[in-house]
């Protein structure tokens, strides 16, 4: 079988055909998943005899080198994810048309397949599901990565029963709040976070609202908002607060609504900051509930086994230089490896010396020497033309991954020279071969030098001191380190000047890999304690707020308050909160109450009464003094004006 890949690429949106090998080494056997970006395969690495998942990126996204560039350098930060329920993701590398990832193949079901089976799911195995997950994020998270497509195709549920997350290409190292951009949002409507919707940003809270989704869809077994269009669902996600999950489910533990909603809140400030902030509240919650909570069966479920009915879906990306051939693969000279035919040698005629005498036996003679010179001289020249065409050349032995010295053994048993060179290597070990030059298999003369490209392990780089270094400069700091910045976290520090680094995670010296994320904490400041302003007039709570160094709006609406007219009615921050000077401070005048005229209810019964003042949008409190249910007085009187929503005593006889 051929394995050049470019013999059978074909047109946009065709697919590898099963049994082609891929970049020499990995052979299709089955077709997985089809996604939105890629087809996933079950293949086997011919290199290291091993089953693997081969995600193939479709076409027309691959011919958009910008595209395949943001894709391989993500992939470069999702390898380094070492966690055991992340997908592991073992190479990289491009053939012809196809750019492909090569993945741990987790051989179960995912939990889209689950839900299809059983519907909703006992809140032990929901919390059982949820709780690996926020485990594989917690690892994203701490390392400064955002998944941004969290959904039940991505979660996968081996034969062994792990929880595994797959499916991490979106993902990319980001800062407190990414901008990922129209053009580059692939997301699932159903479970995009309001703030993805809105402004196209990403952060770790993004990811929270994605998995407290999928808990309300596996306590419930539907989706919290439905619509007939993806617009119908994503103004659901703006505009609703997520349903409680009790309300489909009845008699579901307030804690689970509890948790639903903290993940899912329409504010991003209002969910925890990140997985292992919601996997450390999963944990308390759980351990709050009872059996019989734990153990409850929702109306809606439709099994009793978590079967494997499907095949795992997808994962991410590591990045590898691509072998043109493999290792046994042939060269592109392999046209002049060919066998040459020579001519046979003129049959010898029968002596006749005993019957011709002795001149008869000297041209025989003479003719035998013809017939072996000629013989001779025919061996000479097919020799030399078989040693010109292959005898001079050999092949170069693949020894990829091989030790130095076993490399330089394999070499001299084949004749030919070795020159080293020595490079970085994320996934050679140290002192192993990486690479040969000419190419394994590739046409060179015996007497040829093949220089072995040998591995130095990792590159590392050390996180560089950036206390007190203002933002934009600690992150120009750390790209030339080779290193990337991550999240951002602010904190008030009365040490550092506001918009400096307090600290790095990792610390400062940490040896990292080139392109690892670089998790910041910045500094808010001191903080300032905000005063209470509300009741005073505008200039005055103006000064009084520009005193602390904080900066004043005052809201576009006045608003009705008990407050006097003109004065502050309420304000935002509130008093005694701490903020971080220069921080901006709303204020919003009062219109002063909201009067209205008492009506006259005098003489009217108890509930006729009461009816009337509530219409007017006032309150009532009853007095009896006499056995009766009259209105015979009432405080305010009749026709006086009182604010809205104050109190009117009512005396009855």
């Amino acid at each position: 079988m051929d394995t050049s890949l470019q013999d059978h690429s074909g047109a946009a949106g065709e697919t590898p055909p099963i049994g082609q090998v891929l970049d020499g080494r990995y052979r299709v056997e089955s077709r997985v998943a089809v996604g939105g970006m890629a087809t996933v395969y079950r293949a086997v690495d011919l290199r290291l005899d091993r089953e693997l998942a081969l995600k193939v990126m479709h076409p027309s996204l691959a011919a958009d080198a910008a595209f395949v560039d943001r894709f391989i350098r993500e992939a470069r930060s999702v390898a380094r994810l070492a966690h055991p329920n992340v997908v592991g993701v073992y190479d990289q590398g491009a053939d012809g048309t196809y750019v492909y990832l090569a993945m741990e193949y987790v051989s179960g079901c995912t939990l889209r397949d689950v839900l299809r089976e059983r519907g909703a799911l006992q809140p032990r195995v929901a919390l059982d599901i949820l709780e690996p997950m926020l485990a594989a994020l917690g690892a994203a998270h701490h390392a400064g990565m955002v998944h941004r497509d969290m959904k039940p195709e991505n979660v996968l549920i081996g034969g062994d029963g792990r929880v595994k997350v797959a499916d991490f290409g979106l993902v990319r190292a980001v800062d407190s709040q990414t901008s990922v951009g129209t053009d580059s949002i692939l997301g699932t409507v159903s479970y995009l976070a309001p703030e993805q919707i809105e402004q196209g940003t990403a952060d770790t809270r993004t990811d929270l609202y994605a998995c407290g989704v999928m808990l309300y869809e596996m306590l419930t077994g539907t989706k919290p908002h439905a619509g007939g269009t993806p617009a119908q669902v994503l103004y659901q996600h703006l505009q609703e607060e997520m349903p409680v999950p009790s309300a489909s489910v009845p008699g579901l533990a307030p804690g689970l609504d509890a948790l639903v909603a903290r993940a899912t809140g329409r504010d991003p400030d209002s969910r925890p900051d990140d997985a292992g902030a919601m996997l450390s509240e999963t944990r308390t919650i759980r351990a709050a509930l009872g059996d019989d909570e734990l153990d409850a069966v929702p109306p809606q479920a439709t099994g009793a086994g978590a079967g494997h009915a499907g095949p795992e879906e997808r994962t991410s990306v590591l990045p590898r230089p691509a072998d043109r051939y493999g290792p046994y693969g042939r060269g592109p000279d392999d046209e002049l490896n060919r066998t040459a035919r020579y001519a046979a040698p003129p049959p010898v005629d029968p002596p006749h010396a005993h019957h011709h005498g002795a001149p008869e036996g000297r041209r025989a003679g003479g003719r035998v020497f013809l017939v072996t010179l000629a013989v001779v001289l025919l061996m000479l020249v097919g020799t030399g033309v078989w040693y010109i065409n292959s005898g001079q050349f050999t092949r170069t032995p693949a020894v990829l991954d091989k030790t130095e010295a076993e490399a330089r053994k394999v070499m001299d048993g084949s004749g030919l020279d070795v020159k080293i060179s020595r490079d970085y290597s994320e996934r050679i070990e140290r002192g192993h071969v990486i690479d040969t030059n000419p190419d394994p298999g590739s046409r060179i003369r015996r007497t040829g030098t093949v220089t072995l490209v040998v591995s130095r392990g990792p590159e590392v780089v050390k996180v560089p001191d950036l206390a007190g270094t203002p933002l934009a400069e600690a992150r120009s700091r750390l790209k030339d380190a080779g290193l990337e910045p991550g999240v951002v976290k602010r904190e008030f520090s009365e040490e550092t000047a506001q918009g400096a680094v307090v600290s790095t995670q990792p610390g400062i010296g940490s040896e990292q890999r080139p392109g690892s994320p670089v998790a910041l904490t910045v500094s808010k400041g001191t903080p300032v304690e905000v005063p209470d302003v509300v009741g005073d007039d505008e200039d005055r709570a103006r000064e009084d707020l520009e005193e602390e160094g904080l900066k004043v709006r005052v809201a576009d609406s006045r608003v009705f308050s008990e407050e006097d007219e003109g004065t502050v009615a309420r304000q935002s921050p509130a008093e005694d909160s701490e903020a971080a000077e220069g921080d901006t401070v709303t204020i919003t005048i009062s219109k002063g109450p909201d009067l209205v005229e008492v009506p006259d209810v005098e003489d009217l019964g108890k509930d006729k009464a009461r009816r009337k003042l509530k219409d007017a949008g006032f309150e009532v409190t009853v007095r009896r003094l006499f056995i009766g249910d009259k209105v015979f007085n009432q405080s305010p009187d009749a026709g006086e004006e009182a604010p809205r929503g104050s109190r009117v005593t009512l005396w009855m006889r």
